[in-house]
């Protein structure tokens, strides 16, 4: 989501002005509504404090923004195939859906023609874009706290099923009569680099993830499904904690995170885990220097693919890992943050 306040009123502007060079620069999510919408919509025009704006339409999809009927913003330039037509109406008609190669053939056309055209135009696949689209879903109902059934009439379903079940499919079916199914409760957090989810129950923190992190859909289903778990839409103490905890981090004033953890993974990704736990803000470390610390110098690669899978972003500080050489090195949440928050810590007041 953009922040900038004079971008965000450059954009209103043009909104407001239905100006048609701006179409395809940004889009605009109208909370009121839960549709989003390019600079040219020709439907009525909103206040500036329900407008949110996003440089693409995969991140107005995971903030929960559905396409607008009016002007049909996924289908900018206009000259898009009617097959491009049909695969988003589809998406529509079943959000639910996890869509494979035999659907496609089902449907007429083949897989990678659809991939292809897909991706030339919205600069995403269609599996990403119905994968956002589902993942919206169960986020614009964290982040609102709506009741299911409010949030599945905003987003413009005639019937609850397909909602329902885009919704369960990601966090876990509601449970009925067992004594055996675990509640974690998922918010929504804002921060300075983008919005962020937590998974938690009364005692500790699950999760702790950027909501537009490639694979959440698939962490969140893995970790419910090991745990025999239903995600619903909540705070709890730890919520509100880690809530806290971000906004005095972003502000310079967090000496230490002290909201419970538990970790879900092998013994080598725990110990992984519990030495990135030992990097103070403003230092870093190398992957190399991590395998040495584990008694292992040859388990480099092992390393990483244990940072990557860390699930609790910025407290467990896998971004103070680089490589050798001094580069980078990866970051689920994207290199651009990474880079801010080393830039962030690198000045930190204690």
């Amino acid at each position: 989501m953009i922040n900038d306040e004079s971008l965000k009123e450059q954009y209103y502007k043009a909104l407001l002005e239905r100006n048609s060079k701006y179409d395809g620069i940004f889009f605009a999510g109208i909370t009121t509504t839960g549709v989003f919408c390019h600079a040219t919509c020709p439907a009525r025009k909103p206040k500036y404090e329900n407008c949110n704006f996003y440089e693409t339409a995969e991140e107005a999809l995971l903030s929960g923004f559905r396409p607008c009927k009016r002007c049909c913003p996924m289908s900018y330039p206009k000259e898009i195939s009617p097959l491009v037509h049909q695969m988003i109406h589809l998406v529509e008609e079943h959000p639910e859906k996890r869509w494979k190669d035999a659907d496609f053939s089902e449907l007429g056309f083949h897989a990678a023609t659809a991939r292809r055209q897909f991706k030339k135009i919205y600069g995403m696949t269609f599996v990403q874009y119905a994968r956002a689209r589902k993942m919206g879903i169960a986020l614009k109902s964290i982040r609102t706290g709506e009741k299911i059934i409010n949030a599945q009439i905003d987003v413009g379903y005639d019937s609850s099923s397909g909602f329902r079940d885009a919704f369960s499919n990601i966090m876990g079916k509601a449970p009925v009569n067992s004594q055996k199914v675990i509640i974690l409760y998922a918010s929504w957090i804002d921060t300075k680099l983008g919005p962020m989810v937590s998974i938690v129950d009364e005692e500790f923190l699950y999760l702790l993830e950027f909501v537009d992190r490639r694979g959440l859909e698939r962490e969140v289903e893995q970790m419910r499904n090991k745990l025999n778990a239903s995600i619903i839409p909540g705070e709890t103490k730890i919520s509100k904690q880690i809530e806290n905890e971000l906004k005095n981090y972003f502000n310079n004033k967090l000496k230490k995170f002290e909201t419970p953890i538990i970790f879900f993974g092998s013994d080598f990704q725990k110990s992984v885990w519990n030495e990135l736990l030992k990097i103070e803000i403003g230092k870093t470390t190398s992957y190399k220097e991590l395998a040495t610390l584990l008694n292992n110098p040859k388990s480099v690669r092992a390393v990483g693919n244990a940072n990557g899978a860390n699930q609790l972003s910025i407290i467990v500080p896998c971004h103070r890992v680089i490589q050798s050489d001094g580069k980078l090195g990866g970051y689920g949440g994207g290199l651009e943050r990474k880079k801010w928050l080393l830039h962030h810590e690198k000045n930190y007041k204690k």
